[in-house]
């Protein structure tokens, strides 16, 4: 698969979930101090990114 969230931890320590698209980072979250906080972050993603509008500023 071309694309996948992944969880890693930043330099602080704190856990961070990325969006890879062929190994590039397109995006990623705030750090978060436990993993599952992180996991919960992509969960927001997956359920409210499909209906989110798109602004051009």
């Amino acid at each position: 698969m071309a694309h996948k969230f992944v969880i890693e931890k930043n330099k602080a320590g704190e856990f961070v979930a990325k969006f890879k698209y062929n190994s590039e980072v397109i995006f990623w979250t705030e750090g978060y101090s436990s993993k599952a906080s992180a996991k919960n972050a992509i969960e927001s993603i997956l359920k409210n990114g499909p209906g989110a509008p798109v602004e051009e500023v």
